[in-house]
């Protein structure tokens, strides 16, 4: 009986991988396709959490953002730069970005004179099929944190 569900479970992924990119990005096309089909479900879904395509698009981004890791040059750049880029690439103006504040807001953030908030790097991420990490600063530096005996002895 379980072979028989295995069977089917092969069946199905096989099919559902000839329209999604189901599994580890191996090339840059793989990887256009999965930003494009994680493009189109975030367009579906909206802000929707419950959304019965939620956890595909999560399970999308993962794979992108193990892409990223792996073959985007981005690590040492700043979240303004990498919109920067990415505004660049996509041939658009501040004011194409409205959806993360006016303007003047956007001029802020890439002067680097404002930093992103939340809400901004999640509607970046879903815009441009990226993971919201891309945005994130990186600590400069590595956070200590107290040994077990340090917590022991402030406990007493």
């Amino acid at each position: 009986m379980l072979a028989k569900y295995i069977q089917d479970a092969n069946t199905d992924y096989r099919r559902i991988r000839q329209r999604i990119p189901l599994g580890p990005l191996r090339t840059e096309a793989d990887y256009n396709r999965a930003v494009t089909v994680l493009d189109e479900i975030v367009d579906e879904i909206g802000q929707q959490e419950t959304h019965p395509l939620a956890d595909l698009a999560e399970t999308l981004s993962l794979f992108i953002e193990a892409y990223e890791d792996a073959h985007v040059p981005f690590s040492d750049s700043s979240a303004s730069e990498i919109l920067r880029t990415l505004m660049e690439e996509h041939a658009l103006k501040q004011s194409d970005l409205s959806e993360i504040g006016s303007q003047g807001v956007v001029s802020e953030i890439l002067s680097g004179k404002r930093d992103l908030n939340v809400r901004q790097i999640t509607q970046l991420a879903a815009r441009f099929g990226v993971s919201p990490a891309l945005f994130m600063p990186v600590p400069k530096k590595p956070i200590k944190r107290p040994s077990s005996r340090t917590r022991v002895a402030s406990r007493r």
